[in-house]
């Protein structure tokens, strides 16, 4: 009997580590600098966005159509900034300079079809448009034109006093949901199955694309086909095009019996961003480094999290960090692969696999030996605290790191060693300050 619970469990363990290996990091990750978390309550529905005013303050916003102003250094909520009457659909910062002097603004926009202007110093309402004729989907400032614009069924350009300087009327089903600016005064909209690319009045529409990341001199689109095109940002030319789920080798098509084709969610890049250098994907579940200069995939981890990726970030050419539905936030390193193993026989269960393919957590089916200087995505740190989804984070780098869910709660992540030394030496100068003990 015992030698069968042992095999029992030997091969429970075995087909844990095949469903997904990233499970199982364990408890000590000792490149996870986040040790210390502190919860901020004050939203009473999801929290969709954060966004970050300065070096030490962000703002919250979702659902419950209130926008929170936070401190990062203590976890107090500075502002409550009430005037939208249904959720936020967007939010954005404004910087204006004078020449001597710049402060920072909050534009908001909210399904009840209003924009607003907010002073995140005093929780003051500045400046408001209602009776819109739609939602507006995403906001874009160009600080050195002084102008911002808002997307939805309509492309609206602002001034910094909210007057109406041109706008467009688009005809698609979902309107445009993202915005970024191109050299020579030019914007790029992704819109449905396209992107138009917007010089005053003057567009054309090209291709099928839905989310958009930028960098100096070119930029990348990513489609719900798991498609990745490099533009040029001036002459908007493709310079480059990369299917990420790349196709299957023969010899896998022949060993395998296929039940059902992937979900269109697990083709589907969710997010893009850019150092640079190289464009992070994220594919369903799974994360894709991209190399700009090379115009290749260098490191890819195909089953990253449990459930579809949301929002990624890049912390250098090889540490990342992701935030998933399933309630995660991880931490990668980009590694070499490991050298292959002799093959095993397979054996009489291992001759035929059933099922998707899109449930396994080796190489993509693309072999590895057909893509030259490929690398993997090893997990460095886990962040579990929240109970539902990561809708985004943000980094403060050195004070740390603030994450949003639809659990309602954003959390304060930061780095333990740092918080500790910070109150020894607030405790020594307290008792410096009152003569010792």
């Amino acid at each position: 009997v015992k030698y069968w619970i042992i095999l029992f469990v030997s091969l429970l363990s075995l087909l844990c580590l095949q469903k997904n290996s990233v499970l199982c990091i364990g408890e000590e990750q000792p490149k996870n600098c986040f040790t210390e978390l502190q919860v901020l309550k004050g939203h009473f529905d999801i929290v969709r966005f954060l966004v970050q005013i300065d070096d030490f303050r962000c703002a919250s916003a979702g659902d419950d159509g209130l926008v929170l102003v936070w401190n990062v250094e203590t976890g107090e909520r500075l502002q409550e900034l009430r005037g939208h009457s249904q959720q936020i659909t967007a939010i954005t910062t404004f910087t204006c300079n004078n020449g001597l002097t710049s402060h920072t603004s909050l534009i908001t926009a909210s399904s009840d079809r209003s924009l607003s202007l907010w002073d995140p110093d005093t929780g003051n309402r500045v400046q408001t448009i209602s009776d819109l004729q739609s939602s507006v989907k995403c906001l874009l400032v160009l600080e050195r034109l002084c102008v911002w614009v808002s997307g939805g069924e309509e492309l609206c350009v602002w001034n910094k006093d909210f007057q109406l300087q041109c706008h467009r009327q688009n005809h698609s089903d979902t309107g445009i949901t993202a915005l970024i600016e191109l050299p020579k005064n030019c914007i790029a909209a992704a819109m449905d199955k396209e992107i138009v690319f917007e010089i005053l009045r003057n567009c054309i529409g090209l291709y099928d694309f839905t989310s958009v990341s930028s960098s100096d001199g070119l930029f990348a689109s990513g489609s719900h086909a798991g498609e990745l095109i490099l533009w040029d940002a001036i002459d908007w030319n493709i310079l480059a095009y990369e299917h990420i789920l790349w196709e299957e080798s023969q010899a896998c098509t022949q060993a395998e019996i296929r039940l059902a084709a992937p979900k269109p969610s697990e083709m589907s890049i969710q997010h893009l961003t850019t150092n640079g250098t190289h464009i992070l994907a994220a594919v369903g579940s799974g994360l894709y480094v991209y190399s700009i200069l090379t115009k290749t995939v260098v490191a890819y981890r195909k089953v990253a999290h449990d459930s579809n990726v949301l929002h990624t970030m890049l912390l250098s050419d090889s540490e990342l960090m992701s935030c998933s539905e399933d309630g995660s936030v991880r931490m990668w390193e980009i590694q070499d692969l490991p050298l292959p193993a002799e093959p095993a026989s397979p054996g009489l269960f291992g001759m035929w696999t059933f099922g998707r393919s899109n449930k396994q957590t080796g190489p993509p089916s693309k072999k590895v030996m057909d893509v030259p200087n490929i690398r993997t995505l090893e997990l460095t740190g886990d962040l579990i605290g929240h109970s539902g989804a990561v809708q985004m984070f943000v980094s403060f780098r050195e004070n740390g790191l603030v994450t949003c869910s639809t659990d309602h709660l954003l959390i304060l992540w930061k780095n333990g060693e740092r918080q500790s030394h910070l109150r020894s030496l607030a405790l020594f100068q307290k008792l410096e300050e009152n003569g010792g003990l």
